[in-house]
């Protein structure tokens, strides 16, 4: 599997070999399913909470006498039936937090990254620097990488001048590829990735070892 390499200014100068083991698998499109709902749901902060006919503040006085008045029988004005009253099977704060296998994790990114691959998804820089952040710059120079598509930047550390470059660009997300996911992977078009970035994924990708510092359960 090749992905087209271009330079700094946007001119492409070859293609660039993917190792199949990243980018040349059958994608599991099952696993790439459990991750992102694990992602989805991970995120939710579960602190929803209303207050049921136990919790309300208000009085318990029977509102009238039980029979003779030729309206329904009632209790107090805690019933759900009436206005500030509680609620019925009322949500409480939750963890949605779900736990998923980290070879699981790890065979859902190479799935995506495979099936961008496939899709011909992928675009490689040889290096993308910039003296001070221009974020029209940078649009022109991405326009000419991607075409104007939606983009996943992904970088190998900080690079603030770059960020800053493309932080107000509503099609256009960079991401540290320690930060990798199936969400970011799946919601954008193009990926484009730097070869520091590239050498950065494979080596977190690769089966036989787990890099320092990437042992997150994101990972």
């Amino acid at each position: 599997m090749q992905a087209p390499l271009f330079d700094g200014s946007g001119a492409q100068i070859g293609q660039r070999e993917l190792p199949d083991y990243v980018f040349g698998i059958e994608p599991n499109r099952a696993v790439m399913h459990q991750a992102l709902v694990r992602q989805l749901a991970n995120a939710r902060q579960g602190t929803h909470s209303t207050l049921h006919r136990g919790e309300v503040n208000r009085t318990r006085k029977k509102l009238y006498r039980q029979k003779g008045t030729g309206g329904a029988r009632h209790g107090d004005r805690k019933s759900p039936t009436f206005v500030g009253g509680g609620k019925v099977h009322t949500p409480k704060p939750r963890d949605y937090s779900v736990r998923m296998p980290r070879q699981m994790r790890r065979l859902a990114l190479r799935s995506a990254l495979s099936a961008k691959a496939q899709a011909d998804a992928i675009t490689l820089v040889d290096g993308l620097a910039m003296d001070v952040p221009k974020t029209k710059e940078m649009a022109l120079l991405l326009d000419k990488l991607t075409g104007g598509a939606t983009t996943l930047l992904l970088l190998a550390g900080r690079n603030m001048e770059v960020e800053r470059s493309v932080r107000n660009l509503a099609h256009v997300k960079y991401l540290h590829s320690g930060y990798l996911n199936v969400r970011d992977l799946l919601g954008y078009d193009r990926i484009l990735m730097p070869l520091s970035a590239l050498d950065a994924v494979v080596a977190h990708l690769d089966d036989t070892r787990v890099p320092a510092g990437m042992e997150g359960d994101d990972a």
